[in-house]
């Protein structure tokens, strides 16, 4: 997620689908509830009824799952019964997710049970029920859009990142994965940084210090979501409570970056709902708002170890306008003093806001350098060499499935290394490889 690719093309694009989109002239006859219900469909759910997310959601069992909570939605007979509806499918939804990547209970199909695309697409299929529904008892757009954002709440883990209460000597880590992008590109793309939060939801890991418990949760690709604070309002009780977390997304090709600069600055490129957003990054009290903000994740330990078969660098440039400067420039070893951010180390997409949002709020809340925290980027997952054509290819094949669970183990491994590594009190001070390709 830390791309400029394609910008021209993503501009006319957007510019194109902004055309498509725009409300034609009103109809002298209303239309009928399913031609409303289908005019609501964001860009997301319109996807939905393609042939690759169908096949997915029916080798996975989940084909199930947007029916049976329709029919639950359309029993309800008040908002507050319908709220209740909606937070406790997005839960079990998210439960189902977890506990089949983590092998417990029925696998539903023979889609490989790491994948993360069963519960995208599942919950697509909830919020398109909502989006469509019209209850008999009236329903205002606030109460719809509370609806929405409550069932993507808890569909995602957001509502759920708790620790047990006692577990004296267990350190806590929080992990945040994605949604799988790109899908116009190709729809048969899966995230593993989504597929890592499921993974690792509610385990724990043993460290040369003791347990960690890790708590997960997803974050959709969307740029208004950013902007209504998604990240903040999930992660603002938590951070104090915890002794690590990493952001984590989806990167570059071949390699894992544990990125050093979180750059103020929104590039543009489309999100899931084909809307592209450029500009400083829109926080609260802007007017202390800094250009960039910093990892305090162990690096130099990071890119040390051995966690895995993909490289682990420690990327250290950035690109900014300088000082009194008003073209921008790549600076390899970092920003310097004064100057306005144009992207991180990982980019100017929500891979890099979401590091940027969470370091800031780690700051604000006066937890600073005492706070392990930064993100991580995950290799590109690929399918392989026979199956790249989205119009001809397969949905799945095992080199796909290997470097997905290859990259999910790497995640793992770094996390441990990374709570060993604060836990021995050697910091993030040092530096590893630097550089690297910026997408």
């Amino acid at each position: 997620m830390t791309s400029r690719r394609a910008r021209g093309a993503t501009i006319g694009l957007t510019a194109l689908l902004a055309g498509l989109c725009t409300p034609a002239s009103a109809s002298p006859a209303a239309p009928s509830p399913s031609a409303a219900a289908a005019a609501a469909r964001t860009v997301e759910e319109q996807r939905l009824d393609r042939a690759v997310p169908q096949e997915i959601l029916r080798r996975s069992g989940f084909d199930a799952v947007a029916p049976e909570f329709g029919r639950a939605l359309a029993g309800a007979r008040s908002y507050a019964q319908a709220e209740r509806i909606a937070v406790r499918e997005g839960a079990r939804l998210w439960a189902r997710a977890v506990d089949r990547a983590q092998g417990r209970g029925p696998a539903g199909g023979d889609l490989s049970r790491d994948d993360d695309r069963p519960l995208y697409w599942a919950r697509l299929g909830m919020t398109r029920e909502v989006r469509g529904w019209e209850p008999e008892f009236g329903l205002s757009d606030r109460q719809r859009a509370d609806l929405l954002g409550a069932l993507e709440r808890a569909s995602r883990g957001q509502d759920s990142l708790t620790y047990p209460r006692g577990g004296k000597g267990m350190k806590r880590v929080l992990v945040t994965g994605f949604d799988p992008f790109t899908l116009d590109r190709d729809v048969r793309i899966s995230n593993p940084s989504g597929a890592t939060a499921l993974a690792l939801d509610g385990t724990v890991i043993r460290t040369a210090d003791g347990p960690a418990r890790i708590e997960t949760a997803v974050f959709p690709v969307r740029w208004q979501d950013f902007a209504d604070g998604t990240v903040e309002r999930t992660l603002r009780g938590r951070l104090p409570q915890v002794d690590l977390f990493a952001t984590v997304s989806q990167g570059r090709v071949g390699r894992f970056d544990v990125e050093r600069t979180n750059g103020a600055w929104r590039g543009g490129f489309a999100d899931n709902d084909n809307i592209g957003r450029t500009g400083t990054v829109p926080v609260t009290d802007p007017a202390t708002q800094p250009q960039w903000t910093t990892t305090t994740l162990p690096y130099t330990d990071v890119v040390a170890a051995e966690t895995g078969r993909f490289p682990v660098y420690d990327n250290t440039s950035v690109t900014e306008i300088p000082a009194g400067g008003t073209t921008a420039v790549v600076r390899p070893d970092g920003p310097t003093p004064g100057s306005t951010a144009r992207a991180g180390g990982g980019g100017d997409y929500l891979s890099n806001e979401i590091a940027y949002r969470a370091t800031l709020l780690r700051d604000r809340l006066g937890l600073g350098a005492s706070l392990p925290g930064g993100h991580v980027h995950t290799p590109v997952l690929q399918f392989g060499a026979g199956n790249t054509d989205p119009a001809t290819g397969t949905v799945t094949d095992p080199v796909f499935v290997r470097n997905r669970l290859d990259i999910i183990a790497q995640v793992r491994a770094i996390v441990t290394v990374a709570v060993e590594a604060t836990a021995s009190g050697s910091g993030a001070a040092g530096s590893g490889a630097a550089g690297g390709t910026r997408y």
